[in-house]
């Protein structure tokens, strides 16, 4: 007993000597007001998980738009409402362009790719993705061609249900991540084919545990979690065995590269690998190649498609909202050739919706996080290197000096008096600044290209009763998701 008591004070006195030496470091500190910490768990008990997002964005009306909380020891710094995070991104945005640490998500990729990397991995990835998505076709179809090929596949499955109820979340996942693959891999997959159904399931699925709770649980004790079973066993087996699809197709475009003739984004890495091949500081190696590549399946697959079930869920909850968008549509495009960009200034109506549909759908609420590079201030506050920091996109998507009723959807928030597409600074679904989304051109494209072809072509209805439609998110997730539905749709 007299051993025990003497541990138990050996480990008292170890914490409490920790706490000071954290203390008097963050005394000389100004840092941004929040909750007091606890020791060792900091805020954890005060933020509940599950309503993470609210409870981040009531930070900001109790301690103003820059506020810190501590998740244990790790300082996160909140950010709520438009102008901070502009001046945060923008105007001070190379020493918040780090991408925020995420002790799970790094177990995931380690550092590399394009999304969740820092330093010269991140600024090389970004540089040549951007550049090679920018001019990708050379010669050949430009991605729009590709875009506007898979809406006309996705309006003939919507064709097959022939009226039946069905659920849109399989067919539109499908469409969109086709897209994807046709840039990186150079073709598209048939709808029915079973490996390109496993690899979607894969990503899917750790897509749900990434944007869970439990990534930020992990991140309290890693080392001891990660010896126990949980989502985390399941995400690394499943991005092991999305790395073995990857590397099979990896191996096959090796054996055909034409340096003269690239054919995809996988054929223009595989040549800038080559190209660096003497060079011993290159970030162009297999690793990042892979996690690359599922950055980009990732960022382009999940948000746009929900994006779009959650704006045909709005549809059905606003018939004349879609009655306008069919008869704009008839008078700018008709019946006969499939929508282009180059028609999206002519339907300023359905431009204005599609913009509301992504402000009210909000599928990123806490966008992605960032951290500081080096110490900072912010607004007189003390900001140290390192620090998490979460900008809360929510709070600017639905802030009322911006939009005149946050809460309701309505496309004249995105409308002048005399019914022109009227842009906002407030429009961020994308984020801003240097690590704003890599694919948000891309998105954008599909987001209007899939949308227009099925209204161009159906009228989608629901057996529900308009008033009945529930178009909240599924409750307690970072990543906002319309609930699970059914739709039925009649030839136009």
């Amino acid at each position: 007993m007299a051993l025990l008591g003497i541990e138990t004070l050996l480990l008292v006195c170890g914490v409490t000597f920790l706490l000071y030496l954290i203390t008097r470091r963050q005394r000389h500190l100004k840092l941004p007001p929040g909750p007091t910490p606890l020791p060792l768990i900091g805020n954890i008990l005060q933020l509940v998980f599950p309503n993470q997002v609210k409870a981040f964005v009531k930070l900001g009306s109790q301690y103003g738009p820059v506020s810190m909380v501590f998740l244990g020891q790790n300082p996160v710094l909140v950010l709520n409402g438009y102008d901070v995070v502009k001046e945060a991104f923008v105007e001070n945005g190379e020493v918040f362009s780090n991408r925020g640490k995420n002790t799970f998500i790094e177990m995931l990729f380690k550092g590399r790719g394009v999304a969740f990397s820092n330093g010269e991995t991140w600024r090389q990835m970004r540089r040549f993705s951007l550049s090679t998505l920018r001019d990708f076709g050379m010669g050949k179809r430009s991605i729009e061609e590709r875009v506007q090929e898979e809406a006309c596949s996705l309006v003939e499955e919507f064709n097959k249900t022939k009226g039946a109820p069905f659920d849109s979340t399989y067919l539109l996942t499908l469409a969109v991540s086709n897209v994807i693959c046709s840039i990186v891999f150079g073709n598209r997959f048939e709808y029915k084919n079973e490996t390109f159904l496993s690899v979607l399931a894969l990503l899917k699925d750790t897509f749900r545990i990434v944007t869970s709770p439990w990534t930020q649980f992990f991140g309290f004790a890693p080392g001891f979690l990660q010896h126990f079973p949980g989502p985390h066993k399941m995400a690394a087996k499943n991005i092991g065995r999305l790395k073995k699809f990857v590397t099979e197709i990896v191996t096959t475009h090796e054996e055909t590269l034409d340096e003269n003739s690239p054919r995809d984004y996988i054929d223009c890495f595989l040549i800038k690998m080559r190209q660096e091949k003497g060079n011993v500081n290159t970030e162009f190696d297999y690793e990042n190649l892979f996690v690359t590549l599922l950055n980009l399946f990732f960022a382009g697959t999940e948000t746009t498609s929900i994006t779009l079930r959650y704006g045909m869920l709005l549809l059905l909850k606003y018939p004349d909202i879609q009655k306008k968008i069919h008869d704009e549509i008839d008078c700018v495009v008709g019946l006969n050739r499939c929508p282009s960009m180059e028609d999206r200034p002519k339907l300023p109506y359905t431009d204005a919706t599609i913009h509301e549909i992504q402000r009210f759908a909000d599928i990123v609420p806490m966008g992605v996080p960032r951290s500081t590079n080096k110490d900072t201030t912010l607004r007189g506050y003390d900001i140290p290197k390192g620090t998490t920091v979460f900008p809360m996109l929510t709070s600017i998507m639905k802030d009322p000096r911006y939009f005149k009723d946050p809460e309701s959807f309505n496309p004249c928030h995105f409308l002048d008096e005399k019914g022109s597409l009227k842009k906002s600074d407030a429009f961020l679904p994308f984020s801003i600044g240097k690590r704003v989304c890599l694919g948000e051109g891309l998105a954008r494209m599909e987001i209007f290209l899939f949308l227009t072809s099925i209204l161009q072509r159906f009228e989608l209805k629901c057996h529900m009763d308009p008033e009945d439609i529930d178009i909240s998110p599924v409750p307690f997730k970072a990543a906002s998701t319309p609930r699970p539905y059914e739709l039925y749709i009649t030839p136009r």
